[in-house]
């Protein structure tokens, strides 16, 4: 299976990217970036160095991946979505420093949510549309708002799950911890 790659698009020479995977136009990827295999990133797309992106992903629409962020595998990441990895921004400071963000397997991020850096979006969770995540998500969690705040558990299928952890789509029930109260201060 061959990579597609716009011709407006920009891919450094050093960067990797995977089989079957579709880049589409104005998409920017900069040197040391990983990009897995099966993965479409939509137009205006802009993937900074060193950052790594599992298989099977879905980056929509004008979404901004920044140095420090791992994204796993069956990740779907909506538009105008923003990772950021710098807790103190100024345009100039000899203080400067990556700090690092994962998204785990299987992870949403909702159109024009922010996640700040040093945050774990935990494997299945759903992060709502614009959503500031400052906090790590549990795995399977939902949050939502600004602060992003917990509103309960979703199955792998992306349905909230009752309060028995049951998924009336999928008809089964999903193994979810409660959720670590531990806002940043």
């Amino acid at each position: 299976m061959s990579v597609f790659i716009h011709r407006s698009a920009e891919v450094s020479k050093d960067a990797k990217i995977g089989d079957g995977t579709k880049v589409w136009n104005e998409v920017q990827i900069r040197e040391k970036a990983r990009i897995g295999r099966n993965c479409r990133l939509g137009k205006s797309v802009y993937i900074d160095v060193s950052v790594v992106v599992g298989d099977n992903c879905k980056i929509q629409n004008f979404a901004t991946l920044y140095n420090g962020l791992t994204v796993g595998d069956d990740v779907f990441i909506g538009p105008h979505v923003c990772f950021t990895n710098d807790p103190y921004p100024r345009a100039v400071s000899p203080n400067w420093r990556i700090v690092a963000t994962e998204v785990k397997d299987g992870a949403s991020i909702g159109a024009n949510a922010t996640v700040l850096c040093g945050v774990t979006v935990g494997k299945n969770a759903m992060v709502g549309a614009g959503a500031v995540v400052i906090d790590d998500v549990p795995d399977h969690a939902l949050v939502v708002g600004n602060p992003a705040r917990f509103a309960g558990f979703v199955c792998t299928c992306g349905r909230k799950l009752n309060k028995s952890f049951w998924c009336s789509h999928c008809r089964k029930k999903v193994p979810v911890k409660a959720p670590a109260r531990n806002r940043r201060k």
